[in-house]
């Protein structure tokens, strides 16, 4: 049950299209209720947490089962109107007590196991990402209290099968699927349903009289707004994969200057023509990557290097190793450039800087000083 998402669904020509919930709400909710079923010793059948994003979810367990000192609970996850490789099945919670005041989080069947670098887990981890791993400890901590400690292991029995149909194994994720999500809340990505609300945001900012605004694919990018351009915040629309549709649509409406601030795995691909940042679309990350570095001098052997990298943050310590930092500024030199090559036919074509950072939230580059550019949104 998700009461509280059916007045949030996304409507397009008349047709609303409903929101889910991540697989790190489902292994949230299955770890509060398998530590309340271990704690009091009953059976419990609905479950409620808080998301990220601030939604209540209500949702139905399943297979509770009690054990003396440990408890289990299913959540099936519903991805609403977005349906992927993970809609319906069961995410499991196993809880049992601990002798220290830890609570500790591990990922069993069907969850999968980090085997390269670049995507924010250390290697050998089960692929349970940082906020889902700080939301169960957050609704197990509420439930046992401050004195106790919990083992709590994920797991997702169908998971070896379901991650098939996902990139995982191209990221080095072996063995399963990702428990994952930023905000636990799936939102419908019917793309013409999807572009239309977010050109929607555009057109709320330009009414309240804004000339700048600054496009971001995600939570990452408001994050790193909110950190590095800090008053600027109310500024950021999301754009998703649309870069291209997003820019089109700022110019429509006659925006005086964007600013692009995204992870360097996602804006790379604009250095190399494509504006649409899905992978399903297009990707050439490293090859961008390797042929700008090229251009720097790079050496053949650091050139083979990047080249067999899973992902670009991956390939960031071997950058940086080789002191060739200097190509995300280059970088963003040329999604400034294939920016204004797009909209070179406009009367008054809108002015863009482009900002790239890290995962862990850090400016790589910009095709400017970004004092400047800051200055600039004002």
């Amino acid at each position: 049950m998700m009461d509280s998402l059916q007045d949030t669904a996304v409507w397009h020509r008349g047709k609303a299209y409903r929101k889910g919930y991540t697989t790190g709400s489902c292994a949230t909710a299955a770890a509060k209720v398998a530590a309340t079923m271990l704690l009091t010793q009953q059976i419990q059948h609905q479950v409620s947490i808080q998301t990220p994003a601030g939604v209540a979810l209500r949702l139905v367990v399943e297979s509770p089962l009690i054990e003396g000192d440990a408890a289990m609970a299913a959540i099936r996850k519903d991805g609403g109107d977005d349906v992927d490789a993970t809609h319906g099945m069961l995410i499991h919670a196993r809880v049992c007590w601990r002798a220290d005041q830890q609570i500790c989080i591990e990922g069993g069947e069907g969850v999968g196991r980090v085997t390269r670098a670049g995507i924010g887990l250390d290697l050998g981890l089960a692929a349970i990402n940082k906020t889902p791993r700080q939301t169960i400890e957050a609704a197990v901590r509420e439930v046992i209290g401050p004195q106790r400690g919990a083992d709590v292991l994920i797991f997702a029995p169908e998971g070896v099968e379901r991650a098939k149909q996902t990139y995982n194994d191209r990221l080095g994720i072996l063995g399963g699927i990702s428990i994952i999500g930023t905000t636990g809340i799936v939102t419908p990505m019917s793309e013409e349903s999807w572009k239309r609300s977010l050109a929607i945001e555009l057109e709320q900012k330009r009414t309240e009289g804004l000339r700048q605004v600054i496009l971001v694919p995600g939570n990452h990018g408001e994050r790193f707004v909110r950190d590095h351009l800090p008053g600027h915040h109310h500024q950021v629309v999301t754009m998703s994969n649309f870069v291209g549709y997003m820019l089109q649509e700022a110019q429509r409406l006659q925006f005086e200057r964007v600013l692009l601030a995204g992870h360097l795995g996602k804006l790379i691909k604009v250095a190399a023509g494509i504006f649409h940042t899905h992978s399903h679309v297009a990707d050439g990350r490293l090859e961008t990557l390797v042929t700008h570095l090229a251009l720097m001098g790079a050496p053949h052997v650091l050139l083979r290097r990047i080249y067999e990298c899973t992902t670009t943050e991956a390939a960031m310590s071997l950058i940086a190793e080789h002191g060739f930092d200097a190509v995300y500024d280059r970088l963003a030199v040329k999604v400034a450039q294939q920016v204004a090559q797009m909209l070179r036919y406009a009367r008054q074509p809108l002015a863009c800087d482009v900002v790239l950072f890290s995962l862990d939230n850090q400016p790589l580059g910009a095709n400017r000083p970004l004092a400047a550019i800051a200055e600039d949104l004002a």
